[in-house]
């Protein structure tokens, strides 16, 4: 079982001149992707007891997800305002004393033996105390147990970049696989070639760097020969949970080869990449062609 641990929120997505509510949030949409998709999976984040919350909730277990390991909470849902440019999403935050930003490290409870991963990130990682929390679970639990971090990097949500940064040095070298899209890699090294800031991200100590580039499609950065797959053309809704279903499908392929785990990883080939890449590019590429955070269900994924 994939443990998800990260914040879920409220997407204000605009439509007809105001604003529709959506369950949302990067490592969220993640969970519900992998449950779609038939993978099983677990997500760990304090959820409202508002009426926000009963949104969040209900997807999570139309998806199967399991949510034992998620508090209640009596603060608010974190809501994200969605403005579209062109297509693509920008995000304001309303997120002060959230049910998901206060979780502590205390707050983290030792995993059940059915979790066999872990995948995390998204703007969870920035504010404390949650950003100490998911820097917590990583540190308690990558010595036995493969972590995939998709930082999906927010420069307008990040008061301290100094704080972050340092943040980041520290959970990446502790993580097995990590996911950059182009932007995020511009800002962890800027103006330097995308390929070459994966590879300083790389050295830092992870098995996989994986950079995604839009239309551009993916790259897996590992121990043998860059592995890339083209993105599977269609007309795009929106790129709401793009990325974050490409995660989804990336790690749905990897269990289903039965290589997440710390041995298979370690030992994996450019193939079993490939097979991952493209999972997560067909995955994705359903989830743009319609509006909002919409990951595809199993039945809907190309045979």
């Amino acid at each position: 079982m994939i443990l998800c641990s990260g914040e879920s929120l409220i997407d204000m997505v605009p439509e007809g001149g105001t604003f529709r509510p959506l369950a949302g949030g990067a490592v969220y949409n993640t969970a519900i992707a992998l449950g779609r998709l038939d993978a099983p999976t677990a997500y760990l984040w304090p959820i409202s007891r508002d009426p926000f919350g009963e949104v969040l909730l209900r997807p999570l277990t139309e998806a199967g997800v399991d949510i034992g390991l998620c508090p209640r909470s009596d603060r608010l849902t974190t809501l994200a305002l969605v403005t579209l440019t062109d297509g693509d999403a920008v995000y304001s935050f309303y997120d002060e004393g959230s049910a998901g930003r206060m979780l502590s490290p205390a707050d983290i409870p030792t995993l059940p033996d059915r979790i066999e991963a872990i995948f995390t990130g998204g703007i969870s990682l920035v504010p404390d105390p949650c950003g100490a929390a998911v820097e917590a679970l990583i540190e308690r639990n990558h010595a036995r147990l493969p972590i995939m971090i998709d930082p999906n990097i927010r420069p307008f949500f990040i008061a301290n970049p100094k704080a972050f940064r340092a943040r980041l040095h520290r959970i990446l070298p502790q993580a097995d696989i990590v996911k950059l899209s182009t932007d995020d890699l511009e800002w962890l090294h800027p103006g330097i070639d995308p390929e070459d800031a994966a590879r300083k991200v790389l050295a830092l100590g992870p098995k996989i760097v994986l950079q995604t580039g839009g239309a551009s499609g993916a790259r897996a950065f590992w121990s043998g020969e860059t592995v890339s797959a083209p993105a599977i053309r269609t007309t795009v809704a929106d790129t709401i949970g793009a990325g974050d279903t490409f995660n989804a499908g990336v790690l749905a392929s990897l269990r289903n080869q039965g290589v997440l785990n710390k041995d298979g990883i370690t030992e994996i080939t450019g193939e079993q990449l490939l097979a991952a890449l493209t999972l997560g590019a067909q995955a994705a590429a359903i989830t743009v062609s319609r509006p909002g955070a919409n990951p595809p269900w199993a039945d809907e994924m190309p045979t």
